[in-house]
């Protein structure tokens, strides 16, 4: 195998046995195949669309495949290969009907059009295959975007929300990672456009979850437990926790949320729910101790899975694009699904172990914060808010990352931290207090929230006469972990953000040339120290 999509990766160059993350080598390389196969099958779509032809509607299927190739998403051989077998058919059912159209001239196909389960060994399917460093660098890049893009158009799709322009661009990406005329120049465009591309999923995702469940509300999220037997549920997807909720209701059974699963609290939607308590420990990285504590069933909806110990694997349940041998995994059935076992071993189960008390404040999304816009802005112009700081981002379990706990604790009391995604938990429990009753934290939700950070920068610095948003008071901080952050970077660079601060460090994949162009055009710049990063950041 060789890996290297996320920031954990062996000695920040790639791993080359086993996942950091607890892949086995052999899943490495079936994800491989698997993208290689969907490069295919995209090469297909891409012909059929051109053609007229109403080919076989294949976004679902791509969307869960590139979904399952994220870190810490699916460990098993059997889902990938499971993937890799239904590709093949897809592939050949799209080639039928374009040669039944005469649609294909079937002795000029490319090399990744003739790839069939028969000759998938014989290609090296690896990321290495591509022996220029640059362009290696680039594809990587952008399929590491497309497989962000992917995650959040899959949690879309589950609400009944497409975009057609955004599944189209996802073929066209992935076929131009097999073209070998394309040249560095082209390629950098490309990844432009993914992140414009990821921008709009997001606000589709966005669209998507407050449509269906309202806009989140500011909301103080309960971080105690109670009594009864409990469900935990893990991951992003919202449609999963709604199901799980409504055959929940009225059982005796409580339902916590963990890790990106807690700005749910704050929809209105969810708190019609008695049963939905709160929120259950931190970020992704501790559910081993976590989930072992919690005592009851854990509902893992998307990736952030940790390989689990054998003390409570048997209590653990995957679904959707996530999953681990050992543990059980439910599959939908008429687009539900059947949750009665993971409520049933709840009853059986002890309640909770109760880590903390109190609260947490969470719901600031951009309609929260933008109904907020005159007193926040006062605040500014009053000079009592002289600086956003955006610490957007991932956690993960690397002890460097106390950075971003320090980093909060020693910013000036005149500092607003904007965050999404799951690196708040660095800092989101401290008491860093507020500013005319408005919170010196505010999180606006999930990874995909980010999309919410842009919209309040640019409300707020409308508001203040900005006409251009690198002039304003605000400034990034950002933490990378995987697959979905590297969408949400490239979406800020997209619209022309700069001076960004990238750590813990960076991605492994990004090539020294492929730097020095990030640095030229948009002065991204790796962290650093505390003080040094501050200086910088705040003047």
């Amino acid at each position: 195998m060789f890996c290297y999509q996320c920031e954990e990766t062996m000695n920040g160059e790639g791993c080359t046995k086993n996942g950091m993350c607890g892949k086995k080598g052999e899943v490495a390389d079936l994800q491989d195949d698997l993208i290689y196969v969907l490069k295919s099958i995209s090469f297909y779509n891409q012909k059929a669309r051109k053609a007229g032809i109403s080919e076989t509607s294949t976004d679902d299927f791509m969307f869960d495949a590139l979904f399952s190739t994220i870190t810490n998403t699916d460990f098993r051989t059997t889902g990938i290969q499971e993937r890799i077998d239904r590709g093949f058919e897809l592939q050949k059912e799209i080639k039928q009907k374009l040669l039944d159209n005469n649609a294909l001239d079937e002795n000029n196909l490319p090399g990744i059009a003739t790839v069939t389960p028969e000759n998938l060994n014989d290609r090296n399917t690896g990321i290495l295959a591509t022996e220029d460093e640059d362009i290696r660098s680039l594809r990587e890049l952008l399929i590491f975007g497309i497989k962000g893009i992917a995650a959040y158009a899959h949690h879309a799709m589950m609400l009944g929300h497409t975009n057609k322009k955004v599944n189209s661009f996802v073929e066209k990406g992935l076929v131009a990672t097999t073209d070998d005329s394309l040249t560095e120049k082209e390629l950098i465009s490309l990844v432009l456009r993914c992140g414009e591309k990821g921008f709009d999923v997001m606000a589709a995702l966005d669209m998507a979850n407050t449509t269906t469940f309202g806009h989140p509300e500011s909301t103080q999220v309960n971080i105690g437990t109670r009594s009864n037997p409990a469900i935990l549920i893990s991951g992003h997807d919202l449609n999963d926790l709604k199901q799980l909720l409504d055959q929940t209701e009225g059982t005796g059974v409580d339902v916590y949320t963990h890790g990106e699963m807690l700005p749910a609290n704050a929809y209105p939607e969810f708190k019609k729910y008695e049963h939905l308590v709160g929120n259950y420990g931190g970020s992704w990285w501790h559910q081993k101790q976590e989930f072992e504590s919690f005592n009851g069933p854990v509902l893992l909806t998307s990736n952030c899975i940790v390989p689990p110990k054998k003390t409570y694997i048997d209590r653990l349940y995957t679904t959707g694009s996530v999953g681990y041998d050992g543990a059980t995994h439910i599959v939908p059935k008429d687009g539900k699904k059947d949750f009665s076992a993971i409520i049933g071993q709840a009853k059986a189960c002890e309640p909770p172990v109760q880590l903390e008390e109190g609260t947490i404040t969470g719901g600031f999304a951009y309609n929260t914060v933008l109904s907020n816009a005159d007193k926040i802005v006062d605040a500014v112009k009053a000079g009592k808010i002289k600086k956003f700081i955006v610490m957007a981002g991932c956690d993960g379990r690397h002890k460097d990352r106390q950075y971003y706990t320090d980093f909060a604790e020693a910013l000036p009391e005149d500092t607003v931290i904007l965050t999404a995604g799951c690196a708040k938990y660095r800092y989101n429990k401290l008491n860093l207090g507020d500013i005319d009753g408005i919170p010196r934290v505010l999180d606006a939700g999930q990874c995909n929230d980010s999309f919410s950070l842009v919209i309040i920068a640019q409300g707020l610095m409308a508001r203040l006469g900005f006409e251009d948003v690198n002039d304003a008071p605000i400034s990034y901080n950002i933490a990378w972990y995987e697959q979905k952050a590297v969408l949400v970077l490239l979406s800020l660079l997209r619209l022309g953000i700069k001076d960004i601060t990238l750590g813990p460090r960076l991605p492994a994949f990004v090539s020294p040339n492929v730097l020095k162009v990030l640095v030229e055009k948009f002065n991204i710049t790796p962290n650093t120290t505390v003080e040094e990063d501050m200086a910088r950041l705040l003047k």
